[in-house]
């Protein structure tokens, strides 16, 4: 028996020392990988955005890559790419920026805000140049704004203008016996349309046509501005995919030369006056935010970041009401902070949670000044959290608004029928089994649920009028869950300018008096470590593996059908997001 013992202990050891090992490890390459790639920046040094850059738009978005340490991709914050440009305009070792991304990692808003910042950086008389092999819209839409637009020979440019593709499950889902009972407030409500039509609904299709026209204008102008392209002539070459092919791409003006990538080097070297055979001193916009001066002065403005979908409880992948009640409380306690720029970048979620995040704002307004910019998209819950601001920025290209509120509740019977499954229920009152898998709501249930919505809807028309100052009826005619550019949102008064991040830190700075501060960052970014360990997130290691692999919006599909906190909430939500890709 001791030698059972004996050998059962040695087996036990030997794992340990396996895990222990791995631990180890692992601990030592996320180590690694947040080592800081500071140091001394080179003479005739050109900072450069290639394919390893990923633009995100708050430090919670770093989470992307946490479970693929060996992925060679640097996430920079849009705020850092930003001072970085502004930077390099007077660093006398910065001669110029060369913009290598044939793919970008970056919303429509953030490179509107990158675009503007190299237009500015151009006016200190140094080059903006710009190479790509087979270019993405995005990806061109930030190169145009280059002196010279250089392509590879065999390369492309994906220029083909903006599109809306709506799935509908109605058909699929009655099919396989599954039902789905909706409810919601507000004929845009959108989100809800593919579990109840079969094909989109007029009011969807205008919204939807709307909004991607008034984005594609913006953008498109734009690049015809920069390449010097008259509209009619730049509709003509999107129209007709002049881009995909080379020598068209040169022909119509979409780029300079066609040139492989030494070349390109090559005529860069040419204009630092660097001989042929001489490296070329590169830096990334990673490494080069990375050496940015720290900002002086003891006065801060904070930026509070509120990215991806709203959420109850702890977590780190999104957010959070707990952990932004948490981070609230910090800015109201901190006389450091003098005011808040409250960075929104969210299509929404759980309207419980967006209530209580905006019931927080409202209490720091209170202290001190309140200032919104919004990211990608501000829409439901994420217009509903910026209703405790003193003012609000939007970007041109944001989907802002989408005032409504749905529920939407899976069930199974017909499925559960076919396969000789079926229930019965014992209960204590009329609604004690008020949600069943398999019989969807009660009676009741759908009465209450239904009220709900109404209620939330009230409110959330509510908030809105105090905020907007303008009265419950003009509120919802521009509500109903009906989605708006940055642009339109501005001309019907859902927001008080069309700014950028950098804007709407000047107007805080200038509402709290403030002429020498810094800009401090919150929620403070976390290490890998902290993400995979923190006790901060709810979510286990599990879950966390199954979202990394399946995606994002893919999981989201999937916790609907599977967490039953999701499929009893109301929801502030919207489904659109705008890629220029």
């Amino acid at each position: 028996m001791k030698g059972f013992f004996k050998l059962v202990l040695a087996n036990l050891t030997a794992i340990f020392i396996v895990i222990a090992g791995f631990f180890a490890f692992f601990i030592a390459l996320i180590a690694l990988s947040s080592i800081s790639e500071t140091s001394d920046i080179k003479s005739n040094s050109v900072l450069t955005l290639d394919l390893k850059t990923k633009i995100i738009d708050s430090p919670s978005e770093d989470q992307d890559d946490l479970f693929s340490i060996n992925k060679e991709e640097k996430s920079v914050l849009l705020y850092d790419v930003l001072q970085a440009i502004n930077k390099a305009k007077t660093d006398d070792n910065i001669k110029g920026i060369s913009i290598e991304a044939d793919n970008i990692n970056a919303g429509i808003t953030q490179l509107d805000d990158i675009r503007n910042a190299l237009i500015d950086f151009k006016k200190s008389g140094k080059f903006v140049y710009a190479y790509g092999n087979t270019v993405s819209q995005g990806a061109y839409y930030l190169g145009s704004v280059a002196d010279k637009y250089y392509l590879n020979p065999s390369g492309g440019i994906e220029l083909k203008g903006l599109s809306a593709e709506v799935t509908f499950f109605k058909s699929f889902a009655e099919k396989y016996g599954i039902g789905i009972q909706v409810i919601r407030h507000g004929k845009f409500k959108a989100a809800v349309e593919p579990f109840l039509k079969d094909e989109i609904s007029p009011e969807n299709k205008e919204q939807l046509s709307t909004l991607l026209n008034d984005i594609w204008l913006n953008t498109s102008n734009k690049i015809a501005t920069a390449r010097k392209i008259p509209e009619s002539e730049f509709k003509t070459i999107t129209d007709s995919l002049y881009g995909y092919l080379p020598n068209l791409s040169v022909q119509y003006k979409l780029a300079d030369q066609l040139i492989q990538k030494s070349e390109y080097d090559n005529i860069i070297k040419k204009k630092l006056n660097i001989d042929a055979d001489k490296k070329l001193n590169k830096i990334s916009f990673a490494k080069y935010a990375d050496s940015k001066d720290s900002e002086g002065g003891k006065n801060k403005i904070a930026i509070l970041y509120a990215s991806g979908s709203i959420n109850g409880g702890k977590g780190y992948d999104g957010i959070y009401s707990d952990n932004f009640r948490k981070e609230i409380k910090k800015l109201s306690e901190d006389d450091h902070v003098k005011a808040i720029v409250f960075r929104i970048n969210s299509p929404g979620g759980s309207a419980n949670a967006s209530d209580e995040i905006l019931f927080e704002m409202q209490q720091l307004k209170r202290k001190k000044p309140v200032v919104v910019s919004f990211g990608d998209y501000a829409a439901s819950g994420g217009y509903y959290i910026a209703m405790g601001a003193d003012k609000i920025f939007s970007e041109p290209n944001t989907l802002t608004g989408s005032i409504g509120v749905f529920g939407v509740i899976p069930y199974f019977k017909d499925l559960a029928a076919k396969n000789g499954i079926r229930s019965d229920a014992v209960t204590t009152n009329a609604n004690s089994n008020m949600i069943s898998a398999i019989n969807g709501l009660s009676p009741g249930t759908l009465t209450i649920m239904t009220r709900s919505v109404e209620s939330t809807y009230q409110r959330f028309v509510h908030f809105v009028t105090v905020n907007r100052k303008k009265s419950f009826e003009e509120i919802d005619a521009v509500g109903g869950g009906r989605i708006w550019s940055g642009v339109r949102a501005k001309q019907i008064g859902l927001v008080d300018e069309l700014g950028s991040l950098q804007d709407a830190i000047n107007y805080a700075a200038k509402s709290a008096n403030l002429k020498d501060y810094g800009v401090s960052t919150y929620p403070a970014k976390m290490s890998k470590f902290e993400q995979i360990f923190s006790s901060e997130t709810d979510e286990d290691f599990s879950t966390r593996v199954i979202k990394n692999k399946i995606g994002k919006e893919n999981f989201k599909i999937f916790q609907q059908f599977t967490d039953p906190n999701a499929k009893a909430s109301v929801m502030m939500e919207t489904p659109f997001s705008i890629k220029l890709n």
